[in-house]
Parts: C-alpha cells; structure tokens; sequence
C-alpha cells in the first residue's frame, strides 16, 4: 500500500534562499504552460500535448533570455511541476465527460507567489537520504530533518512544503507492507456529532475537544492586531496569525491520530455513517463543524484500517438511524434534536439517542458485509513485518537486519541507509483489504 510520512526540516538561511528560488521557479513553469494552453484555446488551436509543452516552457525557455533562471534549479522540480499541471487537465477532462467520480473538478488555475502554501516535488532522481541522517535535494543541499521515526520502505518521491506559518516539511511518498495487528472479535458503530465528537456502539462517548473554539479568544485579538499594521510594514510580518491557526490544526491532528489508533487496534471493524460535512459546513454549527474534522478522521480510520488488516466500511447517509429502536427494529419516527433520550413504543426500551444511532450503524454495516457479492469478506495471507515502522533500533543492528542489495556503485544503498529502515521478520499474517 502506498503510504505518505510528513517530518519537520530546518533549512539553513542559504538553503531558504534556495528553496525559495525552486518554489518560484516551479510556479513561473506550471504558470507558463497554463498560459500556453489557454491562449492555444482562444486562438481555435488544437490542444498542446505535454510532450511539446514541455520543450516550449522548458527546453526553450531556458534558452531565452527572460527565462534564462530556470538553469539555477534543479530539471526535476520543472518537470515535475509541468507533471502536476497535466494531471490538473486530465482530471478536469475525465470529470467534464463524467468519468471520474466524485463532485466536479474545476479548470486548473495560476499559482500566486503570495499563497501560504509553496511547495515543490522530487522523484528518486532528485533527492538522496544520506547516512548522515540528512535530506539531500538537488541544487539545494542536505536539508537537517526532524526524524520521529524510521521509514518502513525507500521511498520513490518527496515534496518539500512551505506552509503559512513559515515552517518547512518533507513529506515522503512509498510503497510499504501492512502492519498486521492481532485479530480481535470486537466490532463498532461510530455516530459522530457536536455534543459528543463521536460516540461508539458499546456507550462509550469522546468529548469533542473544540480547538478552535478554546482558541478564539486569542485569534481574535492576534485578527485586530494584524488589521492595524500597514500591509508593508515590518510589524505586519511579525503579527503571524496563520502561526495560531497551525497550532489549532497541530492540536486537532494529533488527538484525531490517537483516538482513530486506539480505535483500530481495539476494533476488528469500524463502520461510521457518510455524512454530508461539505453541505454541513454551510449551516449554521459551520465553524463548529469544521472545528471537529470528521472527514480527516474518517479518513484516517479508513487509510489506518487497510493499514493494519481491519475491515472499514460506510454506511449511506440516509439511513434512519436515530429513528429506528436497536432493539426490536420498529422506526419510531423522526425527532427533535433537543431529544437526547426517548422510549420506544413498542418494546418500551430507553435509549440515549446517539448510542442508539451508533448501534444501529454496526447492524447496518454487519449487514452490507454479510450481503456484499453473496461472499464472506475476510482477510487473506499475506508476508507482513511484525515490527512497527517506529520501532527504535540501533543503527548497527539496522545494517545487520536491512543489508543492502549488492550491486555497482551501490547506488540503491546511498537511497536508503540502513538507519532509516525497520527490522523485519517474514511472517504470514492476515491483511483484511483488497487492492
């Protein structure tokens, strides 16, 4: 499965400047082909292909004199800068002709230097992990990484990442073996909501943390700051707001990871409803909505479930879950939201009204994996490392366990050092997802 691994860099000032060039450079390229496309479109001519887009905004642009700056970075940043705009064209094809699932894609647009947000992305030719535990990237240096723990496969692209508040991140792209966990019996239903961030089948609930509600009193006074400095004044680069607000979604992104694992390894399957959080986002609870992050923790349930052999599953939003007694089955009919808990007419059972929600959405999960296909979905056996790719391991027993392929140059070696790589031991275990 292919799995992405974020870690902290701190560049050195001379590196920055680097970097900053590369993130110009790649915008001014992807920029250039848009605007290609675009006015052979007006003129009535028919569609550059990206091999000749390539030569034009590339090969040729390096030659002229406007253009003559693209030489002081490295061609694997343009290139696949250039790679980025053509997938922003074919899924805005594939969607316009109805092919590709999901809501509509929009037309690729220009890229603003004065976005929060600048990156640039490399493929194995154009980085190194170096076995000085540093980061190197062309035409910029080795880059100083924040380890928090090793990778579990050499991996085949990074992307350096400039975000708002200033910080720098290499994220890194790679294809890796599951991680099985031990199989357990225990299945749950999840109902999300405002009260309780969510609340399971077997009654227990997860308060909702609210980071950005504790956090407004402060973005407020941090807002008012910002709006009496001059947009070009000194002070105005100081007042970072957009730092506040990383922090927010530091806070909210770590808790999501930590209940959304102890949800996978006590569960052996994880059905949650498929809400409408977009449609949701537009009322009136929006910040509300947007301050709990359901999708980002469906999400990572569901990535983290293929991860570790667990079965996932939505079920459809329509289902009447607050309305059906988990009882004896009989729909009671609709109620307010200020009803948190209400007796059922036919049986007389007392319910809290979220626990029986999530009640009612394991059964109705167990029941579309029962029926899917008429078949049993289960896990099959596959080879699976036992270790977890954090797992802290000397760097002499890494080269001990991970000895590299043997081979000229040892170039495969010089990729992936033996510090980076977890211990493996062959065992068969079973992976619940299919691919």
């Amino acid at each position: 499965m292919q799995l992405r691994y974020n870690f902290r860099v701190y560049p050195t000032p001379g590196q920055r400047v680097a970097l900053a060039r590369a993130f110009g450079c790649a915008r001014v390229v992807f920029n250039d082909g848009l605007r290609a496309r675009q006015e052979a479109r007006a003129a009535g001519l028919p569609h550059i292909g990206d091999t000749d887009l390539q030569k034009r905004v590339i090969t040729m642009a390096k030659r002229s004199p406007e253009r003559a700056w693209l030489s002081e970075v490295s061609s694997v940043v343009l290139v696949q800068s250039l790679r980025d705009l053509h997938t922003a064209f074919r899924n805005f094809f594939s969607s316009a002709a109805g092919e590709r699932k999901g809501p509509k894609v929009e037309p690729p647009r220009f890229k603003s230097k004065r976005d929060g947000r600048q990156s640039i992305r490399l493929t194995a030719n154009g980085f190194r992990l170096r076995e000085s535990r540093r980061l190197y990237v062309a035409e910029i240096g080795d880059l100083e990484v924040r380890w928090s723990r090793r990778l579990p496969a050499p991996p085949t692209s990074v992307t350096v990442t400039k975000d708002a508040a200033g910080r720098y991140w290499a994220s890194f792209v790679l294809e890796a073996l599951p991680e099985i966990l031990p199989e357990t019996g225990v299945e749950v239903g999840i109902d999300l909501g405002l009260t309780h961030f969510a609340v399971l089948s077997d009654g227990r609930k997860l308060d909702s943390p609210r980071f950005l509600r504790r956090a407004e009193k402060k973005l407020k006074r941090l807002q008012k700051e910002l709006g009496r400095c001059e947009e070009t004044s000194k002070n105005r680069a100081k007042a970072r707001v957009a730092r506040q607000h990383a922090k927010v979604a530091d806070r909210r992104r770590d808790w999501h990871h930590q209940e959304s694992t102890r949800i996978i390894r006590d569960s052996q399957a994880v059905y949650v409803e498929d809400l409408a959080v977009s449609a949701l986002g537009r009322g009136w609870p929006a910040t509300s909505v947007h301050d709990a992050g359901w999708s980002r923790f469906v999400a990572m349930l569901e990535y983290k479930a293929a991860k570790h052999g667990r079965h996932f599953a939505r079920i459809g939003r329509f289902e009447p879950t607050s309305q059906v007694c988990s009882a004896c089955g009989v729909k009671d009919g609709p109620k307010p939201l200020e009803v948190r808990r209400w007796t059922c007419g036919a049986c007389g059972a007392v319910h809290d009204r979220d626990v029986n929600a999530a009640r009612n959405i394991l059964a109705a999960g167990r029941a579309d994996r029962q029926n899917a296909c008429g078949a049993r979905v289960g896990p099959v056996s596959v080879p699976a490392p036992r270790r977890e790719a954090g797992t802290p391991l000397s760097r002499s027993a890494d080269r001990d366990r991970n000895p590299g392929p043997s081979g000229p140059g040892g170039r495969q070696e010089n990729r992936s050092p033996g510090w980076m790589l977890p211990a493996r031991e062959p065992a068969v275990a079973p992976v619940g997802w299919g691919v």
